[in-house]
């Protein structure tokens, strides 16, 4: 790898700090931040790729706190990639890259074929996003279980549970049932075992209605956390009510995972308060306008999906003007038409003729920013939330998340200024990875499962 030089641009650095007009960046051989400054104070080295960003702006690569690599959610295709999660896993990270992703955490899947594509990644026999990930989430079952997609009496009982094993790996429904001290063995074991960079466990469950079911009480919960710190990993939990929040706050998780979706009622304000002061982040599943009237209206996005959203919007307003961390987020998939086509797959929420659709990794990211300006926040905090908040609360800000000196080279090189409005994110120049230019029109030409969505139906972030 060469060493590369954007010159004479406006630098965001996600640090907070005001935009950086004339500055230079210089990222070295080895992928790092060696020098940000004026123009005429920053030393070029020779024989090195110079970028004339006049005009442009440079923000740090973007960041997804929550999504789901492997788009395998249906029984036809879990059945036909058992063996290949990881290829899944590989093309859907070319999918994020392409559009300013260079950074993403699965917060679930299954952790061997999400590590095996990680661990490509980062020895570059593979392209795509920076991954970090979770595995299962601790106390629910795999894909083919009653918490997500269960099959009923039309596939081979061993099949489904082999299936559903790769995602659970010992750590599955059963966990409920055990003493608080063989929990926290059997997540020692599944850390040990897997290499995940960090724990997502469901204080309460996936499906139920509103989904108020407690997987595990104190003393099981508290296991969890301390085998995560113990192994030095980042915690969060699903959570899906006021009680459950609390729970994770009091906990001292590091992400909360869907936070702002607190079913029957908005979270009080004195949560709201502890979750400012002691500094927790919130990955808010952040809608556009014109896509919240449509989950409150429209016929097929009914029930839990329509309260959820509902009791989101007003947790993400509250939070906001509170203060509080927000960090985008979609839970997206890298979804294609056998997956959006099946009528066993919450039929119609991902047709093209819905708007501002949130899930969709390659341009969901990009509704996500729309929503966040729509609700009032302020155009540097939204940057942030896509950038430094994130690794600050996934403890990677070592590494990546804002442009200084010996952070890794993630930027985008935009057209226009992020901080005017949320059009201005797709207005990508150039996506930049570990110092090196990524070549957009090589990624995710042959998608197996998953589609580029903004290439085959035109779709823009609007």
């Amino acid at each position: 790898m060469s060493a590369i030089v954007i010159r004479n641009a406006t630098v965001i650095d996600a640090t907070g700090a005001d935009p950086q007009l004339g500055s230079t960046i210089v990222v070295g051989a080895d992928g790092a931040i060696t020098a940000v400054g004026p123009d005429a104070s920053v030393e070029i080295p020779q024989g090195v790729e110079v970028v004339d960003g006049t005009g442009k702006y440079v923000i740090p690569g973007l960041m997804d706190a929550n999504v789901h690599l492997v788009a395998a959610r249906t029984p036809d295709t879990l059945l036909d990639f058992e063996e290949n999660y990881h290829e899944l896993a590989i093309e859907a990270a070319e999918l994020t890259l392409k559009y300013g992703t260079t950074t993403v955490f699965d917060t679930w899947g299954p952790a061997a074929p999400l590590v095996q594509a990680r661990d490509a990644i980062n020895a570059g026999t593979a392209k795509g996003s920076r991954i970090y990930c979770a595995g299962n989430i601790i106390g629910l079952g795999g894909p083919l279980s009653s918490d997500f997609l269960a099959p009923g009496v039309f596939l081979e009982r061993d099949r489904v549970a082999r299936i559903n094993e790769i995602w659970e790996r010992g750590t599955g429904p059963e966990l409920s049932t055990f003493t608080a001290e063989q929990v926290g063995e059997r997540i020692d074991q599944y850390i040990e075992e897997t290499g995940v960079d960090f724990i997502k466990w469901a204080i309460t469950d996936h499906n139920s209605a509103p989904g108020d079911f407690y997987l595990f009480l104190d003393r099981a919960n508290r296991a969890i956390v301390d085998s995560a710190r113990k192994a030095g990993l980042t915690v969060q939990a699903h959570t899906s009510t006021v009680e459950s929040l609390r729970t994770e706050v009091e906990l001292g998780a590091d992400v909360l995972q869907h936070g702002d979706i607190t079913m029957g009622q908005a979270i009080p304000e004195y949560l709201i308060d502890e979750i400012v002061e002691r500094g927790q982040a919130t990955a808010a599943l952040v809608l556009s306008e014109a896509r919240l009237h449509w989950t409150q209206t429209a016929a097929v996005s009914a029930g839990v999906m329509r309260e959820g959203y509902y009791w989101g919007d007003v947790n993400q307003r509250a939070m906001i003007a509170k203060g509080a961390r927000l960090m985008l987020t979609t839970d997206g998939f890298a979804y294609g038409p056998r997956i959006w086509n099946h009528p066993g797959f919450r039929a119609g929420t991902l047709s093209p003729d819905t708007p501002d659709i949130s899930v969709q990794l390659g341009f969901g990211h990009f509704n996500w920013i729309k929503g966040a300006f729509e609700k009032g926040m302020q155009p540097m905090e939204v940057l942030r939330s896509a950038t430094s908040h994130i690794a600050d609360a996934y403890q990677v800000s070592h590494l990546v998340g804002t442009l200084e000196v010996g952070k890794q080279g993630d930027m985008l090189v935009l057209d226009a200024d992020p901080l005017s409005g949320h059009e201005a994110y797709r207005e990508i120049r150039h996506v930049i990875k570990g110092g090196e230019i990524v070549d957009r029109d090589g990624l995710a030409q042959n998608m197996q499962v998953g589609a580029d969505w903004v290439k085959e139906f035109g779709f823009t972030a609007s």
